[in-house]
């Protein structure tokens, strides 16, 4: 059985930078494809971004692209995303998510899941 733990969400100003982090336990970290959603009070869960188990290939959705990183620690078994010049519409639950069977962009590819971490930016 996998377990996700996220950590590194907060209250942060509009402008700030902030980097979420989720260690993984269970399995072989470095097997899987991980990733990262968000979910905004009232709003479906979007992605955010995503990397493979090699970290040869990464994406990131275009609500973030641009300012936005994400990275993978083997020795550590854990993902980071970055996330810089912070928004109030960056405010949500950020996810974390391993072992993708599908799309990266869509909930359902995913299969295990992290319980969360709340963002808030304020203006």
């Amino acid at each position: 059985q996998v377990e996700l733990a996220e950590s590194g969400g907060g209250f942060v100003q509009a402008g700030d930078s902030l980097r979420v982090s989720c260690t993984a336990f269970g399995r072989p970290f470095s097997d899987s494809d991980m990733g990262w959603f968000r979910q905004a009070p009232g709003k479906e869960r979007e992605f955010v971004g995503a990397i493979n188990w090699s970290s040869s290939s990464w994406w990131l959705a275009d609500s973030v692209k641009g300012r936005s990183n994400i990275a993978r620690d083997h020795a550590k078994n854990t993902v980071y995303q970055q996330l810089d010049t912070l928004k109030p519409e960056d405010t949500a639950v950020y996810y974390c998510v391993e072992e993708a069977f599908g799309t990266w962009r869509n909930v359902e590819s995913w299969k295990f899941w992290g319980q969360g971490t709340q963002v808030t930016v304020s203006t």
